[in-house]
């Protein structure tokens, strides 16, 4: 293996190394997926469990602010002192979280099972994104994106899973996602080995002012830095909790609404999540040639209209009106990672913890009042509430030129 590691290491002095960057995402999709079993088992948890939408909510947030609350702060402790060992012990955390799920007799040892898979992605996420730091060459944008639709693509499995694991099986089929963990470990066992490597010959981002990385210097100073974070987390906070809307409750508007059954509900939500893996991986291409900037505006802002528009079209056009907004609104969010990075070289541990785990807290929280609204006002209200959310995004056009401007 360190002889395979000795032959990879000169190519990343000369450009992007695939090998790598698709095996990290595969990782990626693996992890992403086994969270995805959880929000695929909401409508199971509320037959067996017998759960509220609030209940629901508090779950999913417990498994995004698992991941929120640690993955910035296991960012900046790997920025100092990086681990590549840590990858595969992320995933021993969700393997275990994995059994937890299909075994909890109740609704609290099934928060706890949750904690155990948001901290295997809290651990997975910030080391993830230095493999793809380093593998990226100067290709930073397309190199997020692989990372990037790896993730979104498992979490588009989420309905699929609904479909014809949960519905057949019912909770214990959740056992099933212990050889997701087991396939990502192999998989690591690759990547781990090369990604030492790198670290033997580059060092640590910190120590070294983003080796192997552009730019060295920030183009921007503190108080520009500072601005662009804060105005970088709100529009990740619209977005969030739009998806969060989405992913855990909209399944249960279209059975409200339209009378469908739990598995034709699904459909709609697994077009919203598969647009979304195009539009990742799309939107770091163009962000590498247009901006980043450009790309984010585009996304958030553009999405607006056809999250307004979602609610009130009949069954017929949901498919289409769902598709090209699941397209638009993920184009920016491997962007807004890379535009984060360049805001802070140097960090890219804390630059991702920041935006993927404060993405996925901002939705749990999102998941606990949309919840709790849903109980208390209905869900046909709620989610039209919740379309409102995208015109937050018309604030990134006060973001600061990025340097592909």
């Amino acid at each position: 293996m360190s002889g395979n590691s000795a032959k990879i290491s000169p190519a990343v002095k000369l450009g992007t190394v695939y090998s790598i960057l698709f095996a990290i995402s595969s990782v990626h999709l693996l992890n992403d997926a086994m969270q995805s079993v959880v929000s695929a088992l909401f409508p199971i948890f509320e037959d067996s469990l017998g759960l509220k939408f609030g209940q629901i909510g508090w779950i999913a947030f417990t498994l995004n602010m698992t991941s929120s609350v640690l993955q910035p702060a296991v960012g900046l402790l790997s920025d100092k002192k990086p681990a590549p060992w840590m990858l595969p012990v992320g995933m021993g955390c969700s393997l275990v979280g994995m059994v937890g799920l299909a075994y909890a007799p109740s609704f609290w040892m099934l928060l706890l099972a949750v904690v155990f898979v948001g901290f295997g992605s809290a651990v997975f996420h910030p080391e993830g994104s230095r493999v793809v730091f380093f593998a990226a060459g100067e290709r930073r944008g397309l190199a997020q994106s692989i990372y990037q639709v790896g993730g979104n693509f498992g979490q588009a499995l989420a309905p699929l899973m609904t479909i014809y694991i949960f519905v057949p099986l019912g909770q214990r089929g959740a056992v099933l996602g212990t050889f997701l963990a087991i396939a990502a470990i192999l998989v690591l066992l690759r990547v781990v080995p090369w990604y030492g490597a790198q670290l033997a010959e580059k060092g640590a981002p910190v120590k070294k002012k983003a080796a192997g990385s552009a730019p060295v210097v920030s183009p921007y100073n503190k108080k520009v830095i500072a601005f662009a974070l804060t105005l970088l987390l709100i529009l990740v906070f619209a977005r969030s909790w739009y998806a969060a809307g989405i992913g855990s409750f909209y399944n249960f508007y279209m059975q409200d609404k339209y009378g469908l059954s739990i598995k034709a509900a699904q459909v709609p939500l697994f077009i919203f999540m598969a647009a979304g893996v195009l539009g990742t991986f799309f939107g770091g291409i163009l962000s590498d040639r247009f901006g980043r900037k450009r790309m984010m505006l585009f996304s958030i802002a553009g999405s607006a209209p056809f999250a307004l528009l979602l609610p009130h079209v009949s069954l017929g056009w949901v498919y289409p009106v769902i598709f090209v907004l699941g397209f638009i609104l993920q184009s920016g969010f491997s962007v807004s990672v890379v535009y984060a990075q360049e805001l802070l070289p140097g960090k890219v541990g804390m630059a991702s913890g920041l935006i993927t785990g404060l993405a996925f807290g901002m939705g749990g929280l999102g998941s606990i009042v949309l919840g709790t609204a849903a109980d208390h006002y209905g869900i046909l209200d709620t989610m039209v509430a919740c379309s409102f959310l995208p015109l937050i995004g018309l604030l990134s056009i006060l973001l600061p030129k990025d340097r592909r401007e």
